[in-house]
């Protein structure tokens, strides 16, 4: 039996491989998607990005009822939780998420292929399925697999006592104690559910602050503001063993430049130190695709591998671990493919933590420019100075732009504050234009908002803030 034939083949349906398939079957090239899961949308949908803001929304309401609403004049007595309906409203998220995707390849005519992808050659794609292995052939082949949990030397993971993401999406009960190994954006994510819900939460970070790669001011407040919360920290500190018995793990804890080990009793561990690309069965070697050391697929500036017709995009390449710039990836290879142009500004691509204040940055930091030696200035607005901040009981955190010191250009934006997420976009805008923060500060913005932050701050690049 012939195999069947392809312009496109996509190996993976998570934000990169699913918006890739969809934007090469918009221009015209027959396009197929193999996914080993039953669902599609990959780790962001099922058990990443999406739950967890599922679950992030619904705890923060719930802390809202239980300390903030008296205090506004809303009496409901004391919340009470029930998990197992939070964790029901979670999973109905993730379906119709993972349902709307495959609505989407019916209606654009992607072939939805279940069962694992392994590359066979420039053109074949192998697939084993549930009924066997069927053989793909295509003129192109993109990678989008993705990544998975980075594990760590003397910590098993069971998914009951210690746990990645995967596990505490799903945890069965709110433990009374979690420890989080990682101050990334999953560990504190994730540490802020569990938190609200109940639980003592310690996050181990090896570096000596949180949020390492974000800007230094940005991962100071955060941990004043998480502190003021009740979480607990352990910076400059690593993780060398765990211990798991019935109701307990027991951690060994040990300053990160050396000295004497302590031990941690926890209920519940969280290992969220990172993720690695997800290359296993790929057949990579095989095809002779290269990868660097740290296990990433090697693309030029057009994402095709040293062989000529395999492509890769998102986790399992250089670049930052978010769903977004996979995406824009995706639609750029398979315009790349049709025979168009695509572009990518790296230095436009927003990244956001969903904690509460949420934490949201693009661009450079002040780190990065006086390591390059660039100059710059600053402007820096607090929330505590704008009225509806005020009105809506957020005050916590700031927005500060940085700016060239010579021509006014936009370098960076950080900020920390109530929806830090959607108020980034306007800057990541301003830099994809090469906007000045003099642009930003004489564009009429509504009043009373919360984007009246990014003005101000805009305004103080060249000192003169109206509100402070």
């Amino acid at each position: 039996m012939a195999a069947e034939q392809y312009d496109v083949v996509v190996i993976g349906s998570g934000p990169g491989g699913y918006v890739c398939a969809i934007r090469a079957a918009q221009l015209g090239l027959k396009t197929a998607c193999v996914e080993k899961d039953d669902t599609l949308g990959g780790t962001c949908l099922n058990v990443g990005c999406i739950p967890s803001k599922a679950l992030l929304s619904v705890s923060e309401k719930y802390a809202q009822a239980a300390h903030d609403f008296e205090g506004l004049g809303i009496g409901v007595g004391t919340p009470k939780i029930d998990l197992k309906k939070m964790m029901a409203h979670k999973d109905k998220v993730v379906g119709a998420n993972t349902q709307g995707i495959a609505f989407l390849f019916k209606k654009n005519k992607v072939d939805h292929i279940v069962g694992t992808g392994a590359i066979t050659g420039p053109n074949t794609v192998e697939v084993s399925g549930k009924d066997g292995k069927t053989t793909l052939e295509a003129k192109n082949i993109v990678i989008a697999t993705g990544s998975e949990s980075t594990p760590l030397p003397g910590i098993t993971v069971d998914e009951r006592q210690i746990v990645t993401s995967t596990g505490a999406l799903a945890l069965p009960k709110v433990p009374k104690s979690l420890a989080v190994i990682g101050g990334g954006v999953i560990g504190l994510e994730m540490g802020t559910v569990w938190q609200r819900l109940g639980a003592k939460v310690t996050v181990i970070e090896f570096m000596d602050r949180l949020m390492p790669g974000m800007d230094m001011e940005v991962s100071k407040e955060m941990k004043k503001i998480l502190t003021k919360q009740g979480m607990e920290f352990k910076l400059s500190t690593k993780v060398t063993g765990a211990e798991t018995a019935k109701g307990k793990v027991t951690l060994t804890l040990e300053p990160a430049n050396g000295g004497d080990a302590e031990k941690l009793e926890v209920e519940t561990v969280l290992l969220a130190i990172g993720r690695r690309p997800y290359t296993a069965g790929l057949g990579l070697e095989k095809a002779g695709v290269i990868v660097d050391n740290r296990g990433r697929v090697v693309v030029d500036d057009h994402f095709q591998t040293d062989i000529k017709g395999i492509y890769a995009i998102g986790d399992v390449i250089r670049g930052p671990m978010l769903a977004h710039k996979a995406e824009d990836e995706g639609v750029v290879v398979a315009e790349i493919i049709a025979g168009q142009s695509g572009h990518i500004n790296y230095d436009a691509i927003p990244s956001v933590v969903y904690t509460f204040p949420e934490v949201a940055a693009v661009g450079q930091t002040e780190e990065q420019l006086k390591d390059a030696g660039v100059e710059y200035k600053v402007g820096k607005f607090p929330f505590m100075a704008n009225g509806r901040a005020r009105a809506m009981n957020a005050t916590d955190g700031f927005v500060k732009i940085l700016a060239d010191a010579k021509t006014d250009r936009v370098l960076g934006c950080h900020i920390v504050g109530a929806e830090a997420g959607t108020l980034i976009a306007e800057l990541a805008l301003a830099i994809e234009f090469g906007a000045s923060s003099e642009d930003i500060a004489r564009t009429c913005h509504a009043h009373p908002t919360l984007n009246e932050t990014v003005k101000e701050a805009a305004l103080a690049v060249d000192g003169r803030p109206i509100h402070i």
